[in-house]
């Protein structure tokens, strides 16, 4: 376990950090279809499609 103090761990997350595109890797996105979970990246062009256009809503309590 690392001993940094606070004041450098909040600089840490504060810190901007730039990526080349040949640093960046792809995010695999995962989603429940029918009680299981899949990947998207699995799905045919149809359901990526309709993946895509999912509107993602908050419920007021």
């Amino acid at each position: 376990m690392s001993h940094e103090s606070a004041t450098e761990l909040a600089a840490l997350a504060r810190a901007q950090v730039q990526l080349t595109d040949a640093e960046r890797q792809p995010c695999e996105v995962w989603t429940r279809v029918m009680g299981y979970h899949r990947p998207v990246s699995s799905f045919n062009v149809g359901k990526q499609g309709e993946h895509h256009e999912r509107r993602f809503f908050a419920e007021k309590h």
